[in-house]
């Protein structure tokens, strides 16, 4: 007699198929597409009327200079905290 205790079969052995090697390169694509979705999508909520971009680009719209000054003031700002 013999101690060895017969395992198990597989419950899934063969019936899934092996997935496909991805390439580096097709995985930072779907990569990148899906960020340019969910950043477009979320200028395009911006962009609705009462939303922060739609207002920013209405002021812009409204005072280019004036806009330029404080972008850049904001720009000098945050270059002295680094």
């Amino acid at each position: 007699m013999s101690d060895d205790i017969p395992l198990a079969p597989f419950a899934y052995g063969g019936l899934d198929p092996a997935p496909e090697p991805k390439s580096s390169i097709a995985e930072v694509s779907e990569a990148v597409k899906g960020t340019v979705h969910r950043v477009s999508g979320a200028m395009e909520a911006g962009r609705k009327p009462g939303m922060p971009l739609s207002i920013l680009t209405n002021i812009a719209r409204e005072a280019p200079l004036g806009s330029l000054l404080v972008a850049f003031l904001l720009g000098v700002a945050v270059a002295r905290r680094r």
